[in-house]
């Protein structure tokens, strides 16, 4: 499988939205496309997320603006994966960090700056075939280069958007929380 992972910029917000226009999520409900939205470094307040359509413009919007950052996987032209990958700090007042993430510590260790991922969205054909761990070993790649201390990563114990705990371990992760509903993993970079 040929597969190139590019990190997500303005110039590939029509890719983006497009990705997620066309792929089924795992209900396979339309209205419930996410476009990773609620996963950003915006401020969700007063933010109205309530229809696909309103969550698509956001995307856009927040992609050209930067604050929804992660990676493209693609396989020729078709884009096959998703990785949301962005400072934790700069994420803290998102709308899925307030709603989901109440367990997880904010303080960072130290003066140490960490990135977290937040989500993986794979082409249904392409499921479990290790496309997720190429996803995420890039953003360990290139975070060790910006000069971030630590990958944090939120798998959930009953959802798998998260990625799954397995693979996080496999690929140098250590639990550095259990919480009522998943695990808080981070790799030490450098």
């Amino acid at each position: 499988m040929e597969i190139e992972i590019r990190r997500l910029t303005p110039e590939l917000a029509e890719d983006y939205v497009r990705f997620f226009d066309l792929t089924p999520h795992d209900d396979n409900v339309d209205e419930h496309k996410c476009y990773c939205v609620c996963w950003c470094g915006d401020d969700a307040e007063g933010k109205d997320f309530s229809t696909r359509e309103k969550r698509r413009e956001y995307a856009l919007e927040y992609v050209k603006q930067g604050k929804l950052q992660g990676y493209l996987a693609y396989q020729g032209e078709r884009i096959v994966g998703w990785c949301n990958a962005n400072t934790k700090a700069e994420c803290l007042r998102c709308a899925s960090w307030r709603r989901f993430m109440g367990n997880v510590p904010v303080e960072e260790p130290g003066d140490a700056r960490v990135k977290s991922v937040f989500c993986f969205v794979i082409a249904p054909d392409l499921r479990r075939q290790g496309l997720a761990r190429l996803l995420l070993e890039r953003v360990c790649h290139d975070a060790a280069e910006e000069g971030f201390a630590y990958v944090e990563a939120y798998p959930w114990k009953e959802l798998d958007f998260g990625g799954y705990y397995e693979m996080y371990q496999q690929s140098g992760f250590s639990v550095f929380l259990e919480t009522e509903h998943g695990y808080v993993v981070r790799r030490p970079l450098g």
